[in-house]
């Protein structure tokens, strides 16, 4: 994938912001897959013609079948603070998601505790004194509604993982596609319908807030609805 293919955002000296295909890995594993920090070195190397190894710094991920924003750091000055960020909870992250089913609210926070099961890697809602259970916190926005079809716009306040899949689905709201936590009412194949609407961030040497935005494909479910 050359410079010609990655749809960027934005770019500067210390930040790179491009939007992540679905299906695509955000970091290399065993699998020997294509993947967005490798895919996003290459492109550095061949637009700017940079002999040797390529710095980046993977500031976040996402899920393999989810797209959308993600931003990369091209120093360890930025890689540092923009890791701050996600720490203290500055770093803003908008998604949308089409869910089965209809809340009961157009909007409103999900509170859970999560638990991650690294054999499985699957996480549940557990009590709050289960060992290992972390605070899960989301805001929704009911954004329209299709048949038995929501689409929802997200805000999380914690990053744990799964967790939009997690805490819709332990409501009886599982995402669109998403065979994982929704076996029993999505069919093999069809993709998971959530995407890395917005990111707000702090730029790492100019202090000044930044928001990037990208759209989730004209495809179904997201053509169901006018966004």
């Amino acid at each position: 994938m050359g410079v010609k293919i990655m749809n960027i955002l934005y770019e500067d000296n210390h930040i790179i912001v491009a939007e992540k295909a679905v299906n695509i890995l955000s970091q290399a594993d065993n699998t020997n897959d294509k993947d967005m920090l490798s895919i996003t070195k290459q492109y550095i190397k061949e637009k700017y013609n940079k002999p040797g190894n390529v710095y980046l710094g993977l500031v976040h991920r996402l899920d393999r079948p989810v797209g959308g924003c993600m931003v990369f750091a091209r120093t360890s000055k930025a890689a540092s603070r923009l890791s701050e960020q996600v720490r203290n909870r500055s770093f803003e992250k908008t998604y949308l998601a089409v869910i089965r089913g209809t809340l009961n609210d157009t909007h409103g926070t999900l509170k859970d505790y999560l638990y991650k099961d690294t054999r499985t890697n699957m996480s549940r809602v557990v009590n709050k004194n289960f060992k290992g259970a972390k605070e899960a916190i989301l805001d929704y926005e009911v954004l329209g509604y299709d048949k038995n079809l929501s689409l929802v716009k997200i805000k999380l306040k914690t990053g744990r993982p799964h967790q939009i899949r997690v805490q819709f689905s332990s409501r009886g709201n599982a995402l669109y596609g998403d065979q994982r936590y929704g076996e029993d009412v999505n069919k093999h194949g069809q993709q998971i319908a959530l995407w890395s609407y917005e990111m707000g961030i702090t730029h790492p040497t100019l202090k000044e807030p930044m928001k990037f935005r990208c759209m989730p494909p004209k495809e179904y479910p997201w053509s169901l609805f006018d966004i």
